[in-house]
Order: structure tokens, then sequence, then C-alpha cells
């Protein structure tokens, strides 16, 4: 008797099947909208709309061009909370009332499987751009590499970001500097919890070495010395709260992104040797860039600035740097040949295309945060231009009850938000907003993260999808 085996069948979700899974994930609960623009020491609740959810298509995968759209946004604050499932999370003020019950269900196996599920698809949907921004060709030797790395310049002074430039520039230059600092916090408050999934297993005295780089990261177990520890107290030194996900509803989408590349390489192993390569870029480029961080931070928040992250960056990563490259990659490519040399070379330079998004998305926001009043201006020609039949624009008529929060969001073209009755109070970031009355009204910039809440017994107002504010005022 024979036993023909079994045909095997990929897992792999698409379609309504997908849409379903990932609108059934983000319906628990705890994922629900806040009716607070923060959370207060609950690293549980992560804000994903799931309203909006089933009306988005998460198969079509974005090119560059479009990776800043609100469905971009949406799976990647999915995707953080599917990633952060593996960590260990606790409340500074402990696990009470409910915050109990919502560790109890971000932690449940009906949770983890959930995210596990979708993730395959989602990490496709949010990394997929840079199959088309990256191509690595051609053979490459040990020398080739080395030469490639050279021309890097990695830890060569670099020039002023689009970041530091806006920060320094901002007409609030202390809000802007938080706003920053809001940045960094979902990897700097868990630093190297996505490089700690590379030391698993047994791979040799490479797995060692790299295991040196993370004891660094913990401080050597003395819990003061802890990069995370230092990174709260540059928080609290800025007058920021220092617990996890407080700010969720103003995380930009690109600094999900960034975060998120580290989970997606560290989750699956098979890009393992990206992973390697985009922690000696990391490492490498960090040195000037924590100098310049550091005397930004100085220069906008003077002596009260604690700066001890990012001045013992300036050390330890000259260090990691080079130990990436003599202790781990020059090894690897040693024992197991040079082919893997391009998947090394491809994980720096998809580092080097997240890095160019999260600088300009972040340059732009505080850009537009700058100008809230200007873009509140801006409602008068926009709205006579509807109002006079010149611009056509698809309408929602919105009618909201004192006290309503719309959670963080952003368009996928330029709105006009046009107040018929009531009051809202509109938000474009940490501490920036315009009161908007009756009669207001403000351009809503594509793809610009904002939300408000009804100031007024109610509110009534419409959002005019007018695609290119700009063609409005010709």
């Amino acid at each position: 008797m024979s036993h023909a085996p079994n045909a095997y069948v990929p897992f792999e979700l698409h379609g309504q099947e997908l849409r379903d899974a990932v609108v059934r994930y983000a319906s628990n609960p705890i994922y629900l909208d806040n009716e607070e623009w923060q959370n207060n020491d609950n690293p549980y609740r992560r804000q994903l709309r799931p309203q909006v959810l089933p009306h988005l298509d998460y198969d079509a995968v974005p090119g560059r061009e479009d990776i800043l759209d609100y469905s971009s946004l949406a799976v990647q604050r999915v995707l953080t909370s599917v990633y952060e499932a593996d960590l260990v999370f606790l409340p500074k003020s402990g696990l009470k009332d409910r915050k109990w019950e919502d560790f109890q269900q971000f932690y449940s196996p009906s949770n983890r499987a959930l995210g596990e599920a979708i993730r395959p698809a989602l990490e496709k949907y949010a990394f997929g751009f840079l199959d088309d921004e990256v191509e690595i060709s051609g053979k490459w030797t040990k020398e080739s590499f080395h030469a490639y790395i050279e021309s890097l310049g990695a830890d060569d002074p670099a020039e002023a970001s689009l970041t530091e430039k806006a920060i320094l520039s901002s007409t609030d230059r202390e809000r802007a500097a938080r706003m920053w600092l809001i940045q960094f916090a979902p990897d700097f408050l868990s630093e190297a919890s996505p490089m700690i999934r590379n030391v698993l297993g047994h791979y040799g005295a490479t797995q060692s070495e790299w295991f040196k780089i993370i004891i660094d990261e913990y401080g050597y177990g003395v819990h003061d010395t802890k990069h995370s520890r230092l990174f709260e107290r540059t928080l609290e030194s800025a007058g920021l709260a220092s617990d996890i996900h407080r700010y969720w509803q103003y995380y930009l989408n690109s600094s999900l992104l960034m975060n998120n590349y580290f989970h997606y390489l560290g989750k699956n192993h098979e890009l393992f040797f990206r992973y390697v390569g985009a922690l000696y870029y990391t490492e490498a480029t960090l040195v000037d860039f924590c100098r310049r961080a550091a005397s930004v931070l100085t220069s906008v928040f003077g002596d009260k600035a604690d700066v001890e992250y990012f001045t013992e960056h300036v050390h330890i990563d000259q260090h990691h740097g080079r130990m990436a490259l003599e202790k781990l990659i020059d090894p690897l490519i040693e024992e197991h040949g040079e082919h893997i040399i391009p998947e090394i070379v491809r994980g720096i330079e998809e580092y080097r295309v997240i890095q160019a998004v999260s600088d300009d998305d972040f340059a732009t926001q505080i850009a537009w945060m700058d100008k809230g009043p200007e873009f509140k201006k801006l409602h008068a020609p926009v709205w006579a231009a509807i109002e006079s039949g010149k611009v056509t624009a698809p309408v929602a008529d919105i009618v909201e009850p004192y006290g309503e929060l719309s959670n963080t969001h952003c368009h996928d073209g330029d709105e006009l938000c046009h107040i018929v009755s009531g009051t809202m109070k509109f938000v474009s970031g940490f501490d920036s907003h315009q009161i908007l009355e009756a009669g207001e009204g403000t351009v809503i910039q594509k793809n610009r993260l904002h939300g408000a809440i009804i100031e007024s017994e109610e509110c009534v107002y419409q959002i005019h999808s007018v695609g290119d504010y700009k063609k409005c005022l010709s």
C-alpha cells in the first residue's frame, strides 16, 4: 500500500479573508478608540481605530509615494501591537483594576494567535515598497563589500538632517523637540528588544559577540545605566512622561515604520543577514547622530536637558560599529560564504531608505504644526471656491457631541474641515491645536497626522475631499 504525501499548501491570507482577520484582531477592547489624548501608564491600550479597518485594502502593496497614506499608518499601528505581544510590559503604577484585565487581554492566546495569523500579509504590505526601492545586483566579494562599506562613510560627520533643521527653525522649538522625542519612544523605551530575537538559538562565536552589544544596551544589569532608563530621564527632563505608549496617538507613520522594520527583520529569521547589515549601519551612524541630537536638545532646553542617553551612545556606538563589522559581519561571511553579502547590503540600503522617509515625514509634520494658523486662514478661500461651485468635492456631513474625540489619523489627499455650528479643537500634533468656531475651519494637509475634540454641546461640521487644496486657490 502506497502512502502518497499530502500536498503542502503554504499559509496565506488575502482579500476579504485577510480583511476580516485584521478587523477581528483589532476589535479587541484594548484597541478601541480612546476618550483621552494620552494613555495613562497603560502599555496595553493602543488605538487601532477598528471601525475604519473594514474599508482598507491590504492586498495592494503601496509604493514609496503612498507609504504615508492612512492605510499604511493603520498597518504600522497593528504591526506594532502584534510584535510587542512578544515583549513584557508592566505599568509603573502596578497592575490594578482595568490594567490587570488589559494585561490578560493583551497577552492572551487569542490576541497572539490572531496577530500572528495576519502578520505575514501585513508585513508584505508595510515593507513591500522596499523591493522596488532597493536592488542589489552583481557578484559580491569580501573586497568589494569592504570597498562599499568604506564608500558609505557611516562614521563620518554628516550635515544637519531635515529633522534637526525643522526643530531649530520651528516657531515653537520646545514643542517640536518634544514631538521629536516622542517619535523615539517606541524604540528607545524597549531598546534592543528586536535585537534579542537574533541571539536565540545556536550559531557559534558570532552569537556571543552579538550578545555583548545587547549587554551594553542593558547597562550590564545595572538598571540606572540601562539605555532605556537613560532615555526615560531624557523624556522627563523635557517635561514629558516616560511610561510606555502614553503618546501613542502622536506617533508618526514613519516612526512606527522605522521601529517595526527591526522587529520585522528580527521576527523573520530568513532575514537574519539583513538585520546584521542594518545593525552595522545603525551603530556606525549613531555616533554622529547622537552627538548632534545632544546638541539640538541642549540648544532648545538648555542645561535642564538630560542628554546622557545620547552622549553615552557617542561613546559606546564607536565600539559597537566596529564590533558589528569585525566580530559579526566578517566572521559570518567567512563561515557562510560571499553569497550572504547581498542580503547584508540590502539591510543597509533598506534602512537608509526608511531613514530618508522618516526624516522628510517628521520635518513636514513640524512645518504643518507651525503653520496651523496659516492653514486655518486658508479655509476662507477654499470654502469660497466650494461655495461658488468652482470646486466640486465629495463631502461628509458629521454631527458629534461634546467631548467626542477623533483619535489621530491622516487623509490620503488634502481635505477642508468646515464648521457649520459649534466648536472644535483641531489637533495637529503634540501640544499643537487650533480652535475652530462656526463658519471657520482649516485645510488638512495630505498625510498629516491630526485629530479633534468637540468643545461645544454639539458640533456640526463637514469634511470636503478637495484632493489638492492649491487648485482651489488658482
